[in-house]
């Protein structure tokens, strides 16, 4: 059945109730002795972090979920898929930015999706540190900071020479793709490297106005999908596509003329 306005609320309520969990489980560690290990040699050979926060935070979230929607799927970072395949599934990365956790600096984030029949439909982009949940869904989205809701929306940007764009590091970029990044980049008016998805509730917010990441994970970019698209922006693959369910190469956009122009250099 199609999902109704009011069954959005209730579930956005519960993503903030996760994010509180999340948040509970990690702040105690951030800026202290945090249980560093390094993925990588077991994967890509890259330095690849991982702490006790991500595992601790993606337990407290799977614990509330099997509490209140036992019948629900999850898929997380840490600890992987428990029915995928069901109607609703959330996707979850406890820490998204590691490695700007374990240096200190409050732009990681925590990442809550809802997904029903295999479209993200709930999205919420946690900083716990300092306070805020950006979160959304067709209803609109809102950054939430205590008691206070503020509405978001993406501002306007007739064209790439004047926008503000981000992304993680461009180092992540290899062969043909850096060469693609590297066209935008030298179309845009300024870059901004290091703030992994916080940056992505940035275009919500309307202060950045496109983000452009390879290789990302599901649990990397699902939570922006509802959130940039309730704020009136659009994220999508590098050639214009929609976001599949396997993650991907992503293009979030606040105005559609700079996406447009972005896709152009990109595809």
């Amino acid at each position: 059945m199609p999902l109704t306005d009011a069954d959005l609320a209730v579930f956005e309520a519960f993503a903030l109730t996760l994010q509180g969990a999340a948040g509970g489980a990690i702040l105690p560690l951030f800026r202290v002795e945090n249980g560093l290990e390094d993925k990588g040699p077991a994967k890509n050979g890259e330095f690849d972090p991982v702490t006790l926060a991500d595992r601790g935070g993606e337990a407290a979230i799977r614990r509330l979920i099997a509490e209140r929607y036992p019948d629900h799927g999850v898929i997380g970072e840490e600890y992987g898929e428990d029915r995928p395949d069901a109607e609703f599934v959330w996707v979850l990365d406890p820490v998204d930015g590691t490695r700007a956790f374990i240096c200190g600096l409050p732009v990681w984030t925590t990442l809550i999706a809802l997904r029903h029949q295999g479209r993200p439909v709930v999205g919420a982009i946690g900083q716990s540190y300092i306070g805020e949940v950006f979160v959304g869904s067709r209803r609109g989205s809102s950054l939430v900071r205590g008691a206070d809701l503020y509405p978001l929306r993406v501002r306007p940007c007739p064209a790439l020479a004047q926008a503000l764009i981000a992304t993680t590091d461009p180092n992540i970029f290899r062969g043909e793709d850096l060469e693609r990044w590297t066209r935008v980049r030298a179309a845009a008016r300024l870059a901004r490297y290091g703030c992994d998805a916080y940056a992505y509730a940035m275009v919500a917010l309307g202060s950045i106005d496109a983000v452009v990441e390879t290789r990302l994970k599901a649990w990397d970019i699902e939570a922006a999908i509802p959130v940039i698209e309730g704020a009136g922006g659009s994220i999508t693959h590098w050639n214009g596509a929609p976001i599949g369910r396997n993650g991907g190469d992503m293009l979030i956009a606040g105005d559609e003329r700079v996406r447009d122009e972005a896709i152009a250099l990109l595809a």
